[in-house]
């Protein structure tokens, strides 16, 4: 059974919260969709000032359309495109202040202004990566982009 907690204190602490929330919530379950799903939902419940949080699975040369809580979302990205398939293809998190900007953007979202995303990486082959968006430009700070990353780490270990 899932808890709501109040986040509150340093972000750090709070980030630090949500990952171990992450782990209890995966540690006992294998399937991939399952704790992606789990994941999604968790984040889009901690985060603040996002209006899109999900994954893309890494399938046959492209990225895939996986559990995400937001507004409906392309399906299919290829490498090199967008944030997510130059993410990808890099295997480096891309933090995006203004992604207006960014040469290549996908605007499935119209709404969308800032951007991180973090690839999952598993004995260093790409699974896919975390995508999330926010309404504001430069909502994404270094802080969130460490605990992201961490987040992403735990979650590797259960997929």
């Amino acid at each position: 059974m899932f808890n709501v907690e109040l986040y509150k204190g340093p972000i750090e602490e709070q980030y630090t919260l949500v990952t171990k929330q992450l782990k209890s919530l995966i540690e006992d379950e294998h399937d991939q969709i399952a704790n992606l799903a789990n994941a999604s939902a968790l984040l889009h419940h901690f985060l603040k000032d996002i209006n899109w949080v999900g994954f893309y699975l890494y399938k046959e040369g492209e990225l895939v359309l996986g559990p995400f809580n937001g507004l409906p979302a392309c399906v299919r990205i290829p490498l090199n495109r967008g944030v997510c398939g130059t993410a990808a293809a890099k295997r480096e998190t891309l933090r995006v202040a203004d992604v207006h900007e960014f040469p290549g953007h996908i605007a499935c979202d119209a709404a969308s202004n800032s951007e991180i995303v973090i690839p999952l990486l598993k004995d260093n082959e790409l699974i896919g990566v975390l995508d999330i968006d926010s309404p504001i430009k430069n909502r994404f700070s270094e802080v969130d982009e460490k605990y992201l990353e961490a987040f992403v780490q735990e979650l590797c270990t259960h997929l």
